[in-house]
């Protein structure tokens, strides 16, 4: 199998390592191949890429959709270095305002799993980086939500006190006051 799948604290979250194939051209590697990720318990259908770039200190996040439109996301960093995070957001659950946080990079090459139920964010801690992310559902504007960034009940340590934020992420509300319709 040409991916090595680890589960963190929140076990439906899941570090994802490719193999990568190198040689004196550069590298190969598979980012996504949906009989392995099955094999892994990752049953879901990706039907939605997105891109971004973004400079050093920009947060982006904690994003969500919400029933019936919420994805599942699995998040690579292709050029850079971001401090990804995912929040379970899912009321009832043992691990519910609990987050897990990686570094993902175009060194190594690491892959986040983010399932439905999590709000999902990352910080940019290079010059710039390029990340691209897969979704399970197409961005729906009606079902699209977040929770601030420094919610002090999730209470992230995150690698910057004054991050970029769009309009947008600086009005979302505590996860307490947000429109959440997960349940464990």
């Amino acid at each position: 199998m040409p991916f090595a799948f680890k589960k963190l604290f929140i076990p439906e979250v899941v570090l994802i390592e490719p193999e990568i194939f190198s040689d004196s051209r550069g590298f190969f590697a598979e980012t996504y191949k949906f009989s392995d990720f099955t094999e892994a318990g990752i049953k879901e259908f990706f039907i939605q890429d997105n891109y971004s770039f973004s400079h050093r200190g920009v947060l982006r996040g904690l994003h969500y959709q919400k029933n019936p439109d919420a994805q599942a996301k699995l998040v690579q960093c292709l050029k850079g270095k971001i401090f990804d995070v995912a929040v379970d957001i899912r009321k009832g659950s043992p691990y519910y305002c609990k987050w897990i946080s990686v570094e993902l990079s175009e060194e190594n090459r690491l892959m986040l799993y983010i399932p439905v139920g999590f709000a999902h964010g990352f910080v940019v801690l290079s010059e710039t980086a390029e990340v691209i992310y897969k979704c399970t559902k197409e961005y729906s504007p009606s079902c699209d939500r977040g929770v601030i960034w420094n919610d002090p009940d999730i209470n992230i340590k995150w690698p910057v006190s004054e991050p970029i934020l769009s309009e947008k992420d600086k009005k979302h509300p505590c996860l307490k006051e947000a429109d959440n319709n997960f349940i464990y």
